[in-house]
């Protein structure tokens, strides 16, 4: 017989893509949004994708378990906006999953600094890079090699993680040029917001990450550990 836990785990969530943006916009988004709806049926997840920020609503969001930004830019919620995404993480308990440009999201809301984790700061040319894995016991990195080496746009942020992110990758910075953050740098991590989670990745500007197996495999186990099903 299925204990409570194991039924949770198993049983189908849903997810919420939110791509609005209001500065610069990338050109992956579509094979963002194409990556989540085909690896839906697969790993167990319903996929609804907007960019109607009227979709921010309490009774909305009720019907979702995890809100994804992907590849957000600058102000793309209102104040009731805002204070409904702030409820369905901190109070309702749901996820929340930020790629890339989420990070250059809503930089005049002290709160969405805190689910983020980290505001971006600037970036050099797309180029490979080595990647550490620092924590390979989570669903989004343990089918990684310790180091990762790949090509993306590699961010620097505005400081180090808040408190209480759980580091999961950084970047080596002598391996490219143009880091930022003095060798001391973290491109994804995890953590707690109230009763809810946060899951951040800065991988994920180049369309041909979401053809890449090792990327989907790493944003997946992100998007399971935020939905509390890893």
């Amino acid at each position: 017989m299925l204990t409570a836990l194991a039924l949770a785990v198993a049983a189908p969530f849903h997810v919420l893509v939110y791509s609005r943006t209001a500065g610069f916009r990338h050109d992956s988004i579509p094979d963002g949004i194409a990556m989540f709806k085909e690896l839906g049926p697969k790993e167990g997840f319903t996929v609804d994708a907007t960019e109607d920020p009227a979709q921010f609503t309490d009774a909305n969001l009720s019907k979702y378990d995890v809100v994804v930004f992907l590849s957000t830019t600058m102000n793309v919620l209102d104040g009731d906006q805002e204070t409904a995404l702030q409820n369905f993480v901190e109070k309702k308990g749901k996820g929340w999953l930020g790629i890339h440009a989420a990070a250059d999201t809503e930089y005049d809301w002290p709160w969405y600094g805190t689910l983020v984790g980290a505001w971006f700061k600037s970036h050099p040319r797309i180029q490979k890079a080595k990647v550490d894995v620092i924590d390979a016991k989570t669903p989004a990195t343990k089918h990684l090699p310790k180091v990762w080496e790949r090509t993306d746009e590699w961010y620097n942020y505005r400081a180090l993680p808040v408190a209480g992110c759980r580091i999961l990758l950084k970047l080596d910075e002598k391996s490219y040029e143009g880091g930022g953050m003095n060798g001391d740098h973290p491109i994804c991590w995890e953590h707690s917001v109230g009763k809810g989670r946060a899951f951040y990745t800065g991988l994920g500007h180049t369309k041909e990450s979401y053809a890449e197996e090792a990327y989907r495999k790493h944003v997946m186990g992100g998007l399971k550990w935020a939905a509390k099903r890893g």
